[in-house]
C-alpha cells in the first residue's frame, strides 16, 4: 500500500501514542526539577526522533548485519513495555522498575526508547523509507512534524495533570497500564506469529 504525506503522519502519530505516554512520563518527571522538565522533554523527543531518523536510513542494513527480524524486535519491544505496564498498575517500589536510579532522571529509556522510538515506530518508519524511497523527503516531514506533535503533547503534560487532578492522573495512570498490558501482550502474539507463520 503506497502512503501520502497525510497517511504516513497520520499512521507515525498512531504509532507514537504521545497522549499514551503521559501516564509514564508525568510520574517519571515527579523526581525531574520543574525547571528542567522542559529541557528534558525536548531532549528526549529530540533523541527518538535522531533514532527514527538514523533507522529510516540504516535500519534494514543494521537488522541485517546483526541478522536480526522485525519480529525480534517485536517481541523484545513487547517485553519491554510490559515490565512498564506492571509497574504503572501496581505503582509503588522506586524507579528501578523504569531502569533509572532514585532521584535520576530519565535519559533515553525509557521515554525516547521504547516509548516514542519503539519498534513499532522504527518498523514504521523502516517500511515507508523501504517501499517508497524516491519519497524520502516527505517520510522525513512527516516525522518531524509528529515529533513536533509528540513534544507539544509531552510538554503540556504538567497542565494536563492541573487541569485533571493528581487522583485522575493516578486512575489514568492504571487504565492506560492495562491497555499498555494488553498491546505489550498483542505485540508479543504478533511477532511470534510472524515468526512461526510466516517464517514457514
Amino acid at each position: 500500500m503506497d502512503h501520502s504525506f497525510l497517511s504516513a503522519l497520520i499512521l507515525l502519530l498512531l504509532v507514537l501514542d504521545p497522549f499514551g505516554s503521559l501516564p509514564i512520563f508525568i510520574p517519571l518527571m515527579r523526581a525531574v526539577p520543574a525547571e528542567r522538565r522542559t529541557r528534558v522533554a525536548l531532549r528526549e523527543v529530540g533523541i527518538a526522533f535522531g533514532v527514527l531518523l538514523a533507522f529510516m536510513f540504516l535500519g534494514e542494513g543494521f537488522l541485517r548485519v546483526m541478522h536480526l527480524s522485525e519480529r525480534s524486535l517485536e517481541v523484545a519491544g513487547g517485553v519491554i513495555l510490559m515490565i512498564i505496564a506492571m509497574r504503572m498498575i501496581f505503582g509503588g517500589g522506586s524507579d528501578a522498575a523504569y531502569g533509572l536510579e532514585e532521584g535520576r532522571e530519565p535519559v533515553i529509556f525509557p521515554l525516547a526508547v521504547p516509548l516514542l522510538a519503539g519498534p513499532s515506530a522504527m518498523a514504521t518508519v523502516l517500511l515507508l523509507a523501504s517501499r517508497q524511497p524516491d519519497r524520502i523527503g516527505e517520510w522525513i516531514g512527516a516525522l518531524s512534524v509528529a515529533m513536533l506533535v509528540s513534544g507539544a503533547v509531552l510538554l503540556l503534560a504538567d497542565r494536563i495533570r492541573n487541569l485533571l487532578g493528581d487522583s485522575v492522573v493516578t486512575a489514568l495512570e492504571k487504565l492506560m497500564g492495562l491497555v499498555l498490558t494488553a498491546i505489550a501482550v498483542e505485540m508479543v502474539l504478533a511477532g511470534l506469529k510472524r515468526y512461526f507463520v510466516g517464517g514457514l
